[in-house]
């Protein structure tokens, strides 16, 4: 290969480094193929370079906006990068499109700085005297209120990191069956039968038996659709990290995913490895980032799983936006269904991280009476609070929108 081309080359090979940095999944064999179809292809026009790098490059739909932003900051044209930011960026778009597009730039401008320290303007003498501390907020802190949807890659990998170190502990429940105890307000007959029989008749101490324990199992079900997908990711790992952790309490826990249909996931977060769970419930759930079909996939559900997961008095955590178009006399049918089989059904929707949020969508408006407590999961903070809505602590949010109706 000539200068040029092996400068294109070592070009091509850093810059699927910047995209494994910035979160996108590209291997050595994907780097080989992106540079031998390069040279196949020929590097006559621009559009058919991006063409060849994403075809190479990309294997998954959410991954397209991180390599469009890391692709125009790279191979920088300033033309071409206003062409395709005037094709991808309309005049009129939502404010959850423009954070999205923002939260993408973020990651794909700090995969190019490749973990370099940033310099670090000189500060006065006076400025840092006047600093009142406690106005100030920890690192930490601000990781706790922050949008999951607005974190970069080092944001991102720290809040994994405190998930995984997140337990969702739950109060026993009182069973029928009955266990000897000392103390205990029955009699054990049979023990006393027993007793009399090793005594030649007689009785000296009344043995007693008192109720046992026993703890619910947790079933999932996580909306994994396109205006959810992000909050699901990290919701997966909070899910993975409460099955696997011991003694939180939880008998046994299942997860589903659904968006156009509904999947199974509860063999792959019982994996130690919290990135491979991940990767196997990715690979297994087809219907990532795609549209929703509510109704459908909790009648499937009920017909398919929930006597088999829900006979021992579940909690239901429903997380989903409840933005259903369709079937909505359905939506309300096997809702109603659910909260009639399992113990407490538990809504986390992501759209309560908008302050003047209000139940208008008519989805929203069909499910919300049929649930126990309805809660955000839109940072940290919110799923740390999800314990109390186990205890019954989460009926002032249901209450004042049950008022908006």
């Amino acid at each position: 290969m000539t200068t040029d081309a092996g400068r294109l080359e070592q070009n091509i090979i850093h810059f699927c480094r910047a995209l494994r940095r910035a979160g996108v999944p590209v291997g050595p064999a994907q780097t080989l193929d992106a540079i031998r179809a390069v040279e196949a292809t020929g590097f006559a026009q621009r559009s058919d370079f991006y063409t060849t790098l994403r075809a190479c490059l990309i294997t998954r739909m959410e991954h397209l906006d991180i390599f469009d932003r890391l692709f125009h900051m790279f191979w920088r044209d300033p033309e071409f990068l206003d062409k395709m930011m005037s094709m991808m960026l309309p005049a009129l778009q939502r404010e959850s499109e423009a954070k999205t597009t923002k939260a993408a730039r973020k990651r794909a401008a700090e995969s190019l700085v490749d973990g370099a320290p940033q310099p670090v303007p000189p500060r006065e003498q006076d400025e840092e005297l006047q600093v009142d501390a406690q106005f100030t907020t920890s690192a930490d802190e601000r990781l706790k209120s922050m949008d999951f949807e607005q974190m970069s890659n080092a944001e991102m990998a720290e809040a994994k990191t405190a998930l995984t170190q997140m337990t969702l502990p739950i109060t026993p429940l009182q069973s029928r069956r009955l266990r000897p105890a000392n103390t205990g307000r029955l009699m054990d007959a049979r023990a006393t039968f027993r007793q009399m029989m090793r005594q030649g008749g007689e009785i000296t101490r009344l043995p007693r038996k008192t109720p046992k324990q026993r703890y619910p199992d947790l079933v999932a079900l996580c909306d994994i659709s396109g205006s959810c997908s992000v909050y699901a990711r990290m919701f997966m790992h909070f899910l993975h990290s409460v099955s696997r952790t011991k003694g939180a309490g939880w008998a046994r826990v299942h997860g589903f995913t659904f968006g156009t249909r509904l999947t199974n996931i509860t063999r792959n977060l019982n994996l130690r490895d919290p990135d491979a769970a991940l990767e196997a419930v990715g690979q297994q759930a087809q219907d990532w980032d795609g549209g929703t079909r509510i109704g459908a996939c909790l009648e499937e559900f009920n017909r398919h799983w929930s006597r088999r997961v829900l006979s021992r008095g579940a909690v239901v955590l429903l997380i989903t936006d409840g933005l259903e178009r369709d079937g909505l006399d359905n939506l309300a049918k096997q809702a109603e269904r659910l909260q009639l089989s399992a113990k407490q059904v538990i809504w986390l929707n992501p759209l309560l991280r908008w302050d003047g949020f209000s139940p208008l969508a008519q989805g929203i408006r069909r499910l919300l009476p049929l649930v126990d407590s309805f809660h955000s999961c839109h940072n940290l903070e919110s799923l740390h609070d999800l314990a109390g809505a186990l205890s019954g602590d989460g009926q002032g949010e249901k209450q004042r929108m049950m008022r908006m109706l």
